[in-house]
C-alpha cells in the first residue's frame, strides 16, 4: 500500500471514530433545549415501533401500513420520537356561600 492509500484509510477510519463518539455523547445525555420534547417512552425517540403484522408474520412480505419494512410510526407520539403534552382541561368551582348566622 502507497502512502496515498494509507492516508486515505487513516482519515477514513478517524471519521468513523469521530461520529461514533458523538452519538455516544449524545445517546447518553441529550440536549435539552426550551424547544425541545423529551424522547417519547413507547419508541425511545425512535418514532417507529415494531408491526403488529411482523410480529405475527408468518413468513410474508408485510402489510400497507408499514410497506414490508415491519416498523409503523408509534402511535405515542404520531412518529416524532418525542413526547406530546396531553391536554388536559380542569374546572375549579367556587367554594359555596357560608350557610347560617352568627
Amino acid at each position: 500500500m502507497g502512502p496515498i492509500v494509507l492516508t486515505q484509510l487513516a482519515t477514513g477510519l478517524s471519521v468513523l471514530a469521530g461520529a461514533a463518539l458523538v452519538k455516544s455523547v449524545m445517546d447518553q445525555n441529550p440536549m435539552m433545549g426550551p424547544t425541545q420534547s423529551p424522547r417519547c417512552p413507547s419508541c425511545n425517540g425512535t418514532g417507529r415501533v415494531a408491526c403488529l403484522c411482523y410480529r405475527w408474520s408468518d413468513g410474508d412480505v408485510g402489510c400497507r401500513t408499514c410497506s414490508g419494512s415491519g416498523r409503523r410510526a408509534c402511535g405515542s407520539c404520531g412518529g416524532t420520537g418525542t413526547g406530546r403534552p396531553i391536554p388536559v382541561q380542569i374546572s375549579v368551582r367556587p367554594p359555596p356561600p357560608p350557610n347560617g348566622s352568627s
